[in-house]
C-alpha cells in the first residue's frame, strides 16, 4: 500500500505560479508511474500530467502543455507539478496518483491504484 500526500495548493492570481508536491510513503513509489489529475466543481475528474517510473516519459493534457511541468525525485519519493501562467480555468482540486500503468499516454485513471486526498488550487482573475 502506498499513501500519497499532496501539498502546495493555494490561492494565486492569474498569470502566477504554484508548485504542487506529492510525497509517497514507500520507496516502491519509484517503481510506479505517477500522475496528476484535477476536478473542478460540477465537472468530472480529468487528466493533467503523468510521468513514467523512470522519469523518461511525460504526458500532458493539451490544456496545460507549455505551462505545466511534471517531475519526480526518486530519492525523496516525491512527484512535483510546476504550474506557470495559471488561468482561472485551472481552478480545481488537484489529485496525485500512482500506479503500474505504462500505456501511453498515461491518462487513464483506471491505470492508477493509489490516490491522494487532493489539494485545492484557486486562480483568481
Amino acid at each position: 500500500q502506498v499513501q500519497l500526500v499532496e501539498s502546495g495548493g493555494g490561492l494565486v492570481q492569474a498569470g502566477g505560479s504554484l508548485r504542487l508536491s506529492c510525497a509517497a510513503s514507500r520507496r516502491t513509489f519509484s517503481s510506479l508511474s505517477a500522475g496528476w489529475f484535477r476536478q473542478a466543481p460540477g465537472k468530472e475528474r480529468e487528466f493533467v500530467a503523468a510521468i513514467s517510473r523512470s522519469g523518461g516519459s511525460r504526458d500532458y493534457a493539451d490544456s496545460v502543455k507549455g505551462r505545466f511541468t511534471i517531475s519526480r525525485d526518486s530519492a525523496k519519493n516525491t512527484v512535483y507539478l510546476q504550474m506557470n501562467s495559471l488561468k482561472p480555468e485551472d481552478t480545481a482540486v488537484y489529485y496525485c496518483a500512482a500506479g503500474i500503468t505504462t500505456a501511453r499516454p498515461m491518462a487513464n485513471m483506471a491505470g492508477y491504484d493509489y490516490w491522494g486526498q487532493g489539494t485545492q488550487v484557486t486562480v483568481s482573475s
